[in-house]
């Protein structure tokens, strides 16, 4: 039953101060909202730039697994948030950005009124439980701020964060009775009975409490404190545990269920009541840390003490404004709004994962100290590293220098002297398959950033001869990995040799030349898994012979990860000559692309596989999910590049889109938003570790880029539209441009590089020698 109407909203709206937020149109221009229906896995509450927290509504409980059986409905869920959904459970503080895996969802609260309720109901039942149903019409969703009307309560909520703090204004009716929170330490993104080993909550003082949880999900031990501040009085307070308790030695003589300050347990959920007669509004302030309850209060000292809600809602709108404007764009007004969004989306994670005071949890568990650089955690690199990374190459230098840092000092503390594979909340979570953190490195290191190649180089070296992972000591014993030693073979042998050659590439700038040989061997192991009878990537057998009954399209059982054969087979960014050759020569090769491109690709090759669905499919190819995310661009390397420019619109026309299904795929990270920016901007980094980005065509008619240096990089195509896609001609900085990349050292020196559009196109502009984009055959 809806308890109050959007009339009593319309009041309280009226009655409440306004948020002083000064807003540019670069704010205005962003839409959270977009990819939160679907596969999107976006949300749309509150955060700043790489922070810590990320504030934002919880739309449903649905279990990881019950008794340890997966519920494939706990996918939706990653971000916590589906804009389907009628009912909202409550507010947490952490979440991912767009992953198709998750874990967080820490430290949620919900405000009530009426009859105390401690479970948090269902989606069918929204009375059950302390969740609210909610109208998407009440909904205000911006960089820094979210807000919503609670409309079974009729109570507004507000959010806003600084980096470590998640900070909360909840209006109550003037006529409630009761003003109360709900803070439930069960729940979780991706949970499950059990998830939670013990959470600890003390009420320090009657505005203050801190404690943490212990949680076993995804980062097999997380460690979140906290430490809440509330801007009135608490007038009473209880919890219940809803676990079952076989021993509670001498704190059985305490009633700890009710105003009892040391509160302990497996499944707790607590409430707060505050006096209605003080005041309709209630802040409160949530400062985690991963490190201890003094780092938190630390934080929360730092960050948010000093300011009210409205003061630090503008501070997060005023560091958006400024991280946003790092680009200044022509379009219409979809296209803006998907540039900027996928900017933002850019910027969630990674994030930040130390105090105020530098103090972080490593991957062994200790606590460490950065010195001279900000720890970061959250690393999806399997997706990451092939845009999103260098994107920061670009705009956010500092940021990926201290994300390259951190990566090192995960390396040092890993027992395994590993870097990230897929590491979240100082734990390694071993997701997907490569070592694609020693791609982030090289990229880092060809970019100019200020990384010690040496330290680097013994990281790379350390990662990519782990004898018990993923099948490396037959790589390195065959120059492949045997199908019966992983499922993944193909995937992981292709991925291996792309990992290799950026190993190359630094051994050769740190000048170890025995290292560089070594590894532009393995550089070339891609040779192994192509089967020249049919021109495609094939996995072998511990015989060396070529897995039998193979199918190109499943993305079953055919020895590929997240895709088949037909897309992954083109994953050889390092030599993209050596591939047009396994390929059967460049008119071969074209055919092949074509048919990716034009070709009808059967439901029954991806209906079971949740990160390919059809709406991230262009015929065969897959835009949906990273690993083809490249292979528009391989047209550069042939007698055909104005394919690229046709297919390449095609792409962000189809799949990019200014609504709540605006992501045809798991956003992961913000690498398809970096995939759209790159795009806009005609260029895109096919082989990191190379310092080029190749070209296409631009999607908008003008781009700059504002640049840490001071300069700026300017993109024009004055004629640009659906039409006219195609390249005529191009120069850099007035001068006639015949090459098919430009490099990072173009782009840092700031200039213009102008494309003349065309409705047809050129094909008489080919990229030949040294025209043509990096290739290590080539380079031979």
């Amino acid at each position: 039953m809806m308890r109050y109407s959007k009339l009593i909203y319309s009041l309280i709206a009226a009655a409440c101060s306004v948020v002083a937020v000064a807003q540019s149109s670069v704010i205005e221009r962003v839409n959270p909202i977009i990819g939160t229906n679907g596969m999107g896995h976006t949300f749309p509450g509150a955060c700043v730039p790489f922070g810590l927290v990320q504030l934002s509504p919880d739309t449903d409980t649905i279990p990881h697994n019950v008794d340890g059986k997966y519920q494939p409905r706990a996918y939706e869920y990653c971000a916590g948030y589906q804009y389907k959904d009628s009912s909202i459970v409550g507010f947490s503080h952490t979440h991912f950005s767009g992953t198709g895996h998750s874990d967080l969802g820490d430290i949620l609260i919900m405000p009530t009124t009426g009859a105390l309720k401690l479970n948090p109901g269902t989606a069918t039942n929204p009375d059950g439980g302390y969740r609210s149903r909610y109208s998407h019409d009440t909904e205000v969703s911006k960089p820094g701020y979210y807000e919503v009307l609670l409309s079974d309560y009729g109570i507004k909520a507000q959010l806003t964060t600084t980096k470590r703090v998640g900070v909360h204004k909840y209006t109550y009716p003037s006529q409630a009775k009761e003003q109360r929170i709900v803070l439930d330490l069960i729940h979780g993104i991706y949970n499950y009975d059990g998830k939670v080993l013990w959470a600890s909550l003390r009420v320090e003082n009657d505005t203050l409490l801190t404690g943490y949880r212990i949680t076993n999900g995804w980062a097999r031990t997380n460690y979140t404190y906290f430490a809440i501040s509330f801007s009135k009085p608490i007038v009473h307070y209880g919890c219940e545990e809803k676990a079952k308790v076989n021993y509670r030695g001498g704190y059985g003589k305490f009633n700890m269920k009710e105003n009892f300050p040391d509160i302990g347990g497996r499944k707790i959920v607590a409430y707060f009541e505050f006096d209605p007669k003080v005041s309709q509004d209630l802040e409160v302030k949530v400062a985690l840390s991963g490190v201890s309850t003094a780092g938190a209060l630390k934080n929360l000292q730092a960050e948010a003490a000093s300011a009210d809600f409205d003061e630090l809602a503008s501070r997060a709108s005023d560091t958006w404004n400024k991280a946003l404007s790092v680009i200044e764009a022509d379009g219409n007004d979809d296209q803006l709004a998907m540039l900027y969004t996928s900017l933002y989306h850019t910027m969630i994670n990674p994030c930040v994962y130390m105090d105020v005071d530098g103090q972080y949890r490593g991957i062994d568990q200790n606590i460490h100290t950065a010195d001279g650089f900000t720890n970061y955690t959250v690393f999806s690199v399997w997706d990451t590293y092939r845009a999103l990374h260098p994107l920061f190459n670009v705009i956010n230098r500092q940021v990926n220098t201290d994300i390259a840092k951190s990566m090192l000092k995960h390396a040092e503390q890993s027992v395994h002297k590993i870097l990230p594979i897929w590491s979240h909340m100082a734990n390694e979570n071993w997701c997907m398959i490569g070592y694609h953190s020693v791609s982030v490195l090289a990229d880092a290191i060809a970019k100019g950033l200020p990384i010690d190649k040496e330290e680097a180089l013994a990281a790379m070296i350390s990662s990519s001869t782990i004898p018990y992972l993923d099948g490396i000591k037959e790589y390195m014993e065959k120059g492949y990995v045997p199908l019966e030693r992983n499922a993944s073979a193909g995937s992981l042998t292709l991925e291996y040799a792309y990992d290799d050659w950026t190993i190359y590439q630094t051994a050769l700038r740190a000048g170890n030349q025995q290292v560089a040989e070594t590894y532009k061997k393995r550089a070339a192991n891609y040779n192994q898994v192509f089967d020249p009878s049919i021109g495609y990537a094939r996995p072998k057998m511990n015989d060396g012979s070529f897995k039998k009954d193979f199918n190109l399209l499943s993305t079953h059982g055919e020895g590929f990860i997240e895709g088949n054969a037909l897309n992954y087979s083109f994953y050889v960014p390092q030599d993209v000559n050596g591939l047009i050759r396994d390929m059967g020569g460049e008119k071969s090769f074209i055919a092949k692309l074509d048919s990716l491109f034009t070709m009808h690709l059967p439901e029954e090759f991806f209906a079971q596989t949740e990160d390919v669905t059809k709406e991230g499919l262009l015929g065969g190819y897959v835009q949906g999910n990273e690993p083809s995310h490249h292979i528009p661009f391989l047209y550069a390397w042939t007698s055909n590049p104005w394919k690229t420019q046709y297919w390449q619109r095609e792409i962000m026309n189809k799949m990019y889109r200014n609504n709540i299904d605006g992501l045809c795929g798991n956003d992961d990270c913000g690498q398809m938003s970096a995939w759209y920016i790159f795009s806009a901007l005609g260029f895109y980094p096919v082989c990191p570790g190379t310092d080029q980005y190749v070209l296409g065509a631009p999607y908008l008619p003008s781009i700059k880029l504002n640049l840490e240096n001071g300069k700026t990089f300017e993109v024009k195509a004055p004629k640009v539209s659906d039409k006219n896609r195609y390249v005529k001609s191009v120069k850099l900085n007035g001068k006639p441009y015949a090459k098919g990349y430009i490099t990072q050292q173009d782009i840092m020196d700031g200039g213009v590089l102008e494309f003349e559009m065309s409705s047809k196109p050129n094909k008489k502009r080919l990229f030949t020698g040294d025209n043509q984009p990096y290739s290590l055959t080539q380079a031979e």
